[in-house]
C-alpha cells in the first residue's frame, strides 16, 4: 500500500481528489483506487506529537526546585497530544501496513518536522518519498504527485526544525522555572514564564510604556512662508512653504530636525519676510499606485484590528471559522501575500461567489475588469501557503456572525482590488530659496481613486479639507515672500500599543534591533513568532498577567515590568531571535551543526542561572498598592488644597481620585487588578440591586460580569458577551 501523509485534512482531501477513483472514506483516511494500485491518504492535524514534560524524563523534575536546574534531558522524547491522539492511532495503524510512505507536509521547516516526527515515532522502516504542494488546485496537486523526491534530501530542513523545537524547550523550561523560583523566594506568587518569543514581545510593550511614562514634552517651532510668483506670465496664486533645516542650524535642532529655539525661528522669519527669492526645484507628476496584495494572516489581523478593533486571536478564530465551517476562504494561517498563477483561471467563479455571499459588494463585483492581472499571481513568491482569498463557494454553511461578515468582506475587497484600476495620485513639489534659507511646498491629491473605492474608510467627516493645488512654476521663477508664520508645537510621546500595532511590530521586528547584521537577518525571517502563533503569544502574555487592556490599548502590568527589569537584555530583546534564525538557516543549508547549536545554548542557560543573586530580580510591587477606581492603573499620593489624596498616574488622560483611607475600599479598587476573562481589561467591583458583583472596566465595550465571592470575583461567569 502507498500511504500519503498530509499535514492537514484539507490537503489530504486535495491529494485524494487527484488520485484515481473509486474513493472510500474512513475515520481519518481516504482509500483511492482498486487492487494492488490502491493508495491511502491520511493526515496530521498540526503537530500530533509534542516534546515530553520534564517529569517524564525524571520524576524529581515534576517539582520546581532550584537545586535541579538546569534541566538538560540526556535523550529527547516526545508524547502524543491528547486532543489529536485518535488521529495518531489511525496513522500508526496505516504506517504498519504501508510499503511506501509519501511525506506531504507543507514545504517549510515545520511542515517537514511535523510528518517526519510521526514517521520516526511509529518506527517505520519502508521507503519515504517527499512531495511539495503549495497550491491546492487539482492541476497543481496532480503535478506534485507525479514528481516525488527522496525524503532524505530534506533531512537538513528537519534537523533545523528539530533544533528549534528542542532549543525552545530548554530555554523556556529552564528560565521560567529559574525566575519563578527566584520570585517565590521573595514572597511572590504565580508563574513568571520566559520564552524566546513571548519575552521580547513583552519587552517591546514595557519599553514603550516606560518611554511614555518618562516622556517630557518639548516645544518646537515651524516656520512657514506664504509666497507668490512675481512674473506676469506665472500663476500669481499664493502658496505656503515650510522652512527646511540645514547643517548651519544643527545645534538648534533635535534628532528629528525640529527647530527648538524660538529666537532662531524669529530670526529666520525676519530674514525672509518681504524678501524676494526663486524656485530652485519644480517637480509635478501623476503617480500610479498598484492595489495592495491579498492578505496574509498578520496583514489581515493588523487591518481588522485597525478597522474593527478586533483582537489578534478574535481575527484568527473568525477566519478559521470561515475556512472550516463555512468554507468561504482559503487556508487562513498563511504568511504569504501572493497567489499561484493557476488560481488566475478561477477568478470569475470567485468573483461571482463574492457577489452572492456579500451583497454589499455585488456592484463592485460587476465593475471588476477580469482581464487585469496584478503582480499578486506569482508562483516564485508562493511558499508553503498562498494568500488568503475567498473560495468559489456561493453560500455560507449557516448564518454569518457580524465578525464573520466583516472579515469575509475585508478579504473579498482585497481580492476585488486585483481587478480594479490603479489609483492615480497627483504630486507636486516646489523648493524655493530666499536668501540663505530653503523652503519647500508640497501637494498631494488623489486624481483617480481606482481600487481605493474598495477601501473601508474611517471618520470621513473628520478629514481635513483638501489643500489648494500649487501654482505650476518652473525652476528659476522669481517669487516674493509675503508673510511668515511661526507655529509653536509640542513633541508628542509614542502611542501605546494596540492589537494592530503590536502585531505590526512583531511582524517588522527588525526595526527594533540596532545591530545592522542582526537587523538584516530578521528582515529575511517572519519576525517574532509565526502567522499561526502570534495571536496565541499575545494571549499568553495576558493570561500570565504580564499585559492588560486599557480600552483599546495594550499595556504592561507591574509584574511584566518587574520581570523585564530583572532580565538580561539578551533575553528581553529580539536580538536572540535573529541569532537563532541565522544559526537555524545555516543548519538547513548544511553549514551549521545542530548539536553544537544546542551545546552553545546549554552553556548560555548555565550562565543565566548562575548569575549572582544581587544582579537579578527586582520584586514586583506588593498587593497593597492603591489602584484607580476608574481605570485600575496605580495611583500616587498628591497634595491638594484640601490635603493629601490619591490621584491616578495616568492624569490627565484619567482624572480618577480617591481619598486616603485606613481600610481597603469596598469596591475592590484597593486590590491588585484582576483581568476580565473576556477582554483582559481590569475588573471593577460594583453594587447593584441584588448586591455586589464584578463588571468589566471597559463597559459598555465589554459587558462581562462575574458574581462576587467575599470581595473577590467568582470563577463562574455570570454573563458572557
Amino acid at each position: 500500500m502507498r500511504l500519503y501523509i498530509a499535514e492537514k485534512p484539507s490537503l489530504g482531501r486535495a491529494i485524494a481528489a487527484a488520485l484515481p477513483s473509486p474513493h472510500q472514506k474512513g475515520n481519518g483516511w481516504i482509500r483511492c483506487g482498486d487492487g494492488s494500485n490502491a493508495s491511502t491518504v491520511s493526515w496530521c492535524i498540526g503537530h500530533l506529537l509534542e516534546p515530553a514534560e520534564p517529569g517524564q524524563y525524571d520524576p524529581r523534575w515534576k517539582k520546581w526546585r532550584p537545586e535541579d536546574l538546569p534541566l538538560f534531558p540526556e535523550r529527547w522524547e516526545v508524547m502524543p497530544k491528547d486532543s489529536v491522539r485518535q488521529q495518531l492511532k489511525v496513522l500508526e495503524s496505516l504506517i504498519r501496513k504501508a510499503e511506501t510512505i509519501v511525506h506531504a507536509g507543507d514545504p517549510d521547516r515545520e511542515g517537514q518536522l511535523l510528518v517526519d516526527e510521526v514517521i520516526r515515532y511509529t518506527g517505520a522502516t519502508c521507503p519515504v518519498q517527499r512531495i511539495l504542494i503549495n497550491d491546492l488546485t487539482p492541476a497543481a496537486v496532480a503535478k506534485a504527485i507525479q514528481a516525488p523526491k527522496d525524503n532524505r534530501e530534506f533531512r537538513r530542513l528537519s534537523h533545523s526544525a528539530l533544533a528549534r523545537q528542542r532549543a525552545d524547550w530548554l530555554y523556556g523550561i529552564n528560565l521560567t522555572r529559574f525566575y519563578t523560583l527566584s520570585y517565590q523566594q521573595q514572597g511572590q506568587q504565580g508563574v513568571y514564564s520566559v520564552g524566546r518569543v513571548q519575552t521580547p514581545v513583552l519587552g517591546l510593550v514595557v519599553a514603550r510604556d516606560i518611554t511614555i511614562e518618562n516622556f517630557q514634552p518639548k516645544p518646537f517651532f515651524r516656520v512657514q512662508a506664504t509666497c507668490h510668483a512675481v512674473d506676469e506670465e506665472s500663476d500669481p496664486q499664493a502658496f505656503t512653504a515650510r522652512w527646511q533645516p540645514s547643517e548651519a542650524y544643527r545645534e538648534y535642532l533635535d534628532e528629528e530636525d525640529r527647530l527648538l529655539d524660538s529666537d532662531v525661528a524669529r530670526q529666520i522669519a525676519e530674514a525672509v519676510e518681504g524678501r524676494p527669492g526663486k524656485v530652485t526645484e519644480s517637480r509635478f507628476r501623476d503617480r500610479n499606485e498598484a492595489p495592495p496584495l491579498p492578505f496574509s494572516l498578520s496583514a489581515l489581523q493588523i487591518e481588522a484590528g485597525r478597522l474593527f478593533r478586533m483582537g489578534a486571536k478574535d481575527v484568527l478564530d473568525t477566519a478559521q471559522n470561515l475556512y472550516e465551517r463555512h468554507q468561504l476562504i482559503t487556508y487562513p494561517r498563511s504568511d504569504c501575500r501572493y497567489l499561484p498563477e493557476g488560481h488566475f483561471d478561477q477568478r470569475q467563479s470567485v468573483v461571482q461567489a463574492i457577489g452572492n455571499v456579500a451583497g454589499e459588494l455585488a456592484t463592485a463585483c460587476e465593475a471588476t475588469d477580469l482581464n487585469r492581472r496584478t503582480e499578486a499571481w506569482n508562483d516564485k513568491k508562493v511558499d508553503a501557503h498562498h494568500a488568503i482569498i475567498p473560495t468559489a463557494r456561493k453560500a455560507p454553511n449557516g448564518r454569518l456572525s457580524e465578525a464573520e461578515k466583516n472579515i469575509y468582506e475585508l478579504i473579498s475587497r482585497y481580492y476585488l482590488m486585483q481587478f480594479s484600476a490603479d489609483a492615480i495620485h497627483r504630486e507636486g513639489k516646489l523648493a524655493i530659496g530666499i536668501g540663505e534659507h530653503a523652503f519647500r511646498a508640497t501637494e498631494t491629491a488623489v486624481l483617480q481613486p481606482g481600487w481605493k473605492t474598495l477601501e473601508i474608510r474611517q471618520r470621513e467627516s473628520r478629514q481635513e479639507a483638501a489643500k489648494a493645488p500649487l501654482p505650476r512654476l518652473e525652476k528659476g521663477d522669481p517669487i516674493l515672500c509675503d508673510s511668515v508664520e511661526i507655529a509653536e508645537r509640542k513633541t508628542q510621546p509614542p502611542q501605546y500599543f494596540t492589537d494592530a500595532t503590536l502585531l505590526s511590530a512583531m511582524t517588522n521586528i527588525a526595526r527594533f534591533v540596532s545591530d545592522p547584521e542582526l537587523r538584516k537577518t530578521l528582515r529575511e525571517t517572519d519576525g517574532l513568532g509565526t502567522e499561526a502563533t502570534r495571536a496565541a503569544i499575545i494571549d499568553t502574555l495576558f493570561r500570565r498577567d504580564y499585559l492588560y487592556r486599557d480600552k483599546r490599548h495594550i499595556r504592561s502590568t507591574p509584574k511584566g515590568k518587574a520581570l523585564i527589569d530583572s532580565l538580561p537584555e539578551s533575553v528581553s530583546k529580539p536580538d536572540m531571535t535573529a541569532i537563532w534564525e541565522a544559526t537555524l538557516e545555516s543548519i538547513r543549508r548544511g553549514e551549521g551543526n545542530p548539536k553544537q547549536f544546542i551545546a552553545d545554548l546549554k552553556e548560555q542557560i548555565r550562565g543565566f542561572i548562575n548569575t549572582p543573586e544581587q544582579e537579578a530580580r527586582t520584586a514586583p510591587p506588593g498587593e497593597g498598592q492603591p489602584h484607580c477606581p476608574k481605570c485600575r492603573a496605580p495611583m500616587r499620593q498628591r497634595e491638594g488644597k484640601f490635603g493629601a489624596f490619591h490621584a491616578c498616574t495616568r492624569f490627565p488622560d484619567c482624572k480618577g481620585t480617591r481619598p486616603i483611607e485606613d481600610q481597603s475600599p469596598a469596591d475592590g479598587t484597593g486590590e491588585k487588578p484582576i483581568p476580565c476573562p473576556h477582554c483582559f481589561s481590569p475588573l471593577v467591583r460594583r453594587k447593584g440591586k441584588k448586591g455586589w458583583f464584578w463588571g468589566c472596566s471597559n463597559f459598555p465595550g465589554c459587558r462581562q460580569t462575574l458574581d462576587d465571592d467575599n470581595g473577590k470575583p467568582a470563577i463562574r461567569l455570570r454573563n458572557t458577551t
